[in-house]
C-alpha cells in the first residue's frame, strides 16, 4: 500500500538522482564559493526586506523577504545528510545563518522609538504564540517543498512553498523583540521559527528516506536507516510537546477572556450607556476596559462575579473611559 502511494506521488520517471538533490541542498558540494556567496548575499537582503515589513507592519514586504530567503535550502540539507547519516554542515549554516538574521532585526530594533508597543504590531503578535496549527501547516509545506525538490516536474511549487512557511520573519521578529529587552516575546517568535525548523527536517527526512536516499547499505536492505526513524520521532516528540502545551494554554486563555466579558457586561447592566469594549490578556493579567458616562459601580461585585470563572491570584485590571456613545442620526432623516 505505501509503495503503490509513493509510487503514485513520487513516480520513478521523475525522481530526481542523489546526485541533483546534493547539489541543489548541500552548500559543500560543487562550486561552494558561489553557493555561499549567493547565500549569504540572499539571506542578507531578505532579513532586512523582512526587517522592513515587519517594522512597517507591511505584509508584502515580509512576503516579497520569505519568497528570497534561502533559508530553507540548508535546511533541507539537514534532512537530507541525517538520511545518509553522514555531516554535510547544513546545520552550521543554518546556525549562523539564524545569528545573522537575529542580528539584523535587532539593529533594525533601533529604529524603534522607546515606548512602542510590540503587540500592537500584528507582524510581530502572529508570531509569538505558536500552536498546533502551526505545526501541522509546517508539515504539509514541508512535505510540499520535500516532493517538489525530489521530482523534476513540481519545481514551480517552491515559491509557495517559501511564502508558506514562515522562517527568516519569526528570526526577525525575535531580534526586533530582543532590541527592545521584551525576552518572552523573542521566545515565541523563536519557538515559532523552531517548530518550522523541526518540521521542514521532518518532512524532508520522511520523503527522502522513503525513496531511498541514504547509504549504499540501507539501500541494499530496502529500508531506510533505523537512525533517521529515531531523529524523526525525536523531532516529532520535541516539536509536539511545547506547541500542544501552547495551544491548551491558548484555548483557557480564550475561554476565561470570554467568562470575563461575560461577568463584566453583567456588572454593567444596570448603568445606562456603560458598556465594556474589550477584554483582553496581557502578561498574565485580565485587562477590562469599558466605557461610562458616569462613575463606575464598585469593583468589588464584578470580582464576586468572577469567583469561579477565571483561576484565582489573576490580577483583573479595569481600564476606564469617561464619555458616552452619540448615535449620529440616518443620512436624510
Amino acid at each position: 500500500m505505501i509503495s503503490k502511494v509513493r509510487a503514485r506521488v513520487l513516480p520513478a520517471s521523475q525522481r530526481r538522482s542523489l546526485d541533483e538533490l546534493t547539489q541543489d541542498l548541500i552548500l559543500s558540494s560543487g562550486d561552494t564559493t558561489s553557493k555561499r556567496s549567493a547565500f549569504w548575499t540572499m539571506l542578507t537582503l531578505s532579513s532586512i526586506i523582512a526587517a522592513g515589513g515587519v517594522l512597517t507592519d507591511s505584509t508584502a514586504t515580509v512576503i516579497g523577504a520569505m519568497i528570497i530567503a534561502p533559508l530553507s535550502t540548508p535546511i533541507m540539507g539537514i534532512a537530507l545528510g541525517s538520511v545518509q547519516r553522514r555531516r554535510t554542515g547544513s546545520a552550521t549554516v543554518v546556525l549562523l545563518a539564524c545569528l545573522l538574521v537575529i542580528a539584523v532585526g535587532m539593529v533594525m530594533s533601533l529604529a524603534l522609538p522607546s515606548s512602542y508597543d510590540l503587540l500592537s504590531n500584528s507582524q510581530i503578535s502572529s508570531r509569538t504564540s505558536p500552536g498546533l496549527m502551526d505545526l501541522i501547516a509546517a508539515l504539509a509545506t514541508g512535505l510540499a517543498g520535500a516532493v517538489a525538490l525530489a521530482r523534476r516536474d513540481v519545481a514551480a511549487v517552491l515559491p509557495g512553498v517559501a511564502i508558506a512557511i514562515s522562517l527568516v520573519p519569526p528570526l526577525v521578529v525575535a531580534g526586533v523583540c530582543l532590541g527592545k529587552l521584551s525576552g518572552w516575546l523573542a521566545l515565541g517568535a523563536l519557538a515559532l521559527f523552531v517548530s518550522n525548523l523541526f518540521a521542514l527536517v521532518f518532512a524532508g527526512m520522511v520523503v527522502f528516506a522513503s525513496l531511498g536516499y541514504g547509504t549504499e547499505a540501507d539501500k541494499a536492505a530496502g529500508r531506510p536507516a533505523r537512525g533517521a526513524y529515531a531523529a524523526m520521532a525525536l523531532l516529532f516528540v520535541v516539536v509536539l510537546a511545547p506547541l500542544t502545551a501552547n495551544t491548551v494554554a491558548t484555548l483557557l486563555l480564550n475561554a476565561w477572556t470570554g467568562r470575563t466579558k461575560e461577568a463584566a457586561d453583567q456588572w454593567l447592566a444596570d448603568e445606562p450607556d456603560a458598556s465594556v469594549t474589550s477584554v483582553d490578556a496581557n502578561s498574565r493579567t485580565m485587562y477590562i476596559h469599558v466605557r461610562a458616562p458616569e462613575e463606575l459601580p464598585p469593583v468589588q461585585s464584578l470580582l464576586e462575579r468572577l469567583e469561579g470563572r477565571i483561576p484565582d491570584g489573576i490580577p483583573v485590571v479595569v481600564d476606564a473611559t469617561r464619555g458616552r456613545r452619540i448615535d449620529a442620526g440616518e443620512v436624510g432623516g
